[in-house]
């Protein structure tokens, strides 16, 4: 591994970047994952709030950081935060063409009879699927999530493993589903780390979509219902994403935060009541926003480095980021961090845009406060005959004096 410090990017750059580091398009916000290496940035001075729930975290979607957390990774009961993923399938069906706006759906004896929340749904009169989205997603109604579940899956069992399957997809490595309601199901688990994953991907994947979840109220035959997040009545900073309660559950939250360009979201599960759920998630949120600064590292597809190849066409590939790179650091710290690249070597022709070379550590001192991978910027093909055979005599001579 050679280790590279990249003294271009300067402490100014960084505390310059912190006024002007936020991405105006949607697409933009979720679009650089540095992740931190150990989860939590060790940072004393940004002491994170108390929160009473069993299980939060709260994390920056144009970095991809997660600033703080309880049993991220502990499975736990989502309840109606299920409707997550249920309202993802059904936007990617809308893309699809699986689905059409003004299509009609009848609701099922199923879906008719299903307990706890509802949008009351009548089994003699179709709804449309826009209508029944806004029903799963402002009034959390389990009978429009039945049979939106059913439409795309053609059973709400079949629709489970649809919704298992996209959550391997999107990197949910501890969720598992049994139903598109979030009633409670033997083994219907995931965690806060698997629901801010997916809370990020529908804000990424779905902007045109996203706003429904900023409404306040929905009205569906003649009985009008608020959304059951307080923070959209209280924050206007905060335009989602969903609310979830059973009493095995506890009252949970996932809620998110746009301001002055910059995307949070936060997820608290297993709190004592409405009211609590809501002033948690507030603290977290503004916690975040008032304490850490996200400024931009690299333009997309600036490259911060060369990196030496060997049997190529060329002797070095540039090296950064396909996305604008975002790092999330304490307020006021930008002067003590430092980015330092690692590479593996040797670098072997061909080599793919986008493929893996190394990795940038962004540090504070010792701690490691994020790190991304870096990846080669435009494709390398291979040397002709002579050039690989040249290389490979020069790679045997530095093997002989190699460490190893």
């Amino acid at each position: 591994m050679m280790k590279k410090t990249l003294l271009g990017l300067s402490a100014a750059a960084l505390i310059a970047g912190q006024a002007a580091a936020a991405p105006q398009a949607a697409s933009a916000e979720a679009s650089a994952h540095i992740t931190a290496a150990a989860a939590l940035p060790a940072v004393s001075a940004v002491a994170a709030p108390e929160i009473a729930a069993s299980a939060y975290l709260v994390k920056d979607l144009q970095s991809g950081q997660i600033l703080a957390g309880k049993n991220i990774n502990t499975q736990v009961e989502p309840a109606s935060l299920t409707k997550l993923m249920t309202a993802y399938l059904t936007f990617k069906a809308l893309d699809n063409g699986t689905l059409k706006p003004d299509q009609m759906l009848t609701v099922s004896s199923q879906g008719w009879r299903a307990e706890g929340s509802r949008m009351f749904l009548d089994p003699k009169k179709p709804a449309s699927v826009s209508d029944l989205i806004k029903g799963l997603i402002v009034q959390s109604g389990n009978d429009a999530a039945i049979t939106l579940a059913e439409a795309i899956g053609g059973s709400e069992e079949g629709f489970a493993a649809m919704m298992d399957a996209e959550a391997k997809r999107l990197g949910m490595t501890h969720t598992h589903y049994t139903n598109s309601t979030g009633l409670p199901g033997d083994g219907h688990l995931t965690t806060v780390n698997d629901l801010a994953v997916l809370a990020g991907a529908i804000i990424r994947d779905f902007p045109k979509y996203y706003p429904i979840y900023s409404m306040k109220s929905f009205k569906y035959n003649n009985i009008e219902q608020p959304n059951r997040n307080l923070l959209l009545y209280r924050d206007s900073s905060i335009d989602g994403l969903k609310t979830g309660h059973t009493s095995s559950a506890g009252y949970n939250l996932v809620a998110s935060s746009k301001r002055n360009g910059r995307r949070v979201v936060s997820v608290v599960v297993g709190t004592e009541s409405t009211e609590a759920r809501a002033s948690e998630s507030s603290k977290l949120l503004n916690w975040v926003l008032q304490s850490y600064d996200t400024p931009k590292l690299y333009d997309a597809n600036q490259t911060i480095s060369q990196v030496k190849v060997y049997k190529g066409s060329a002797n070095a590939v540039g090296v950064g980021f396909l996305n604008a790179a975002y790092v999330t650091i304490p307020h006021g710290e930008g002067q003590n961090i430092k980015p330092v690249l690692e590479t593996v070597q040797p670098v072997l022709a061909p080599i793919q845009k986008g493929q893996v070379l190394g990795k940038l550590r962004i540090m504070n001192g010792s701690t490691i406060l994020a790190e991304k991978n870096v990846v080669a910027l435009n494709a390398v093909d291979e040397a002709g005959w002579f050039g690989r055979a040249y290389d490979s005599i020069v790679l045997w001579f530095k093997s002989l004096f190699s460490d190893e």
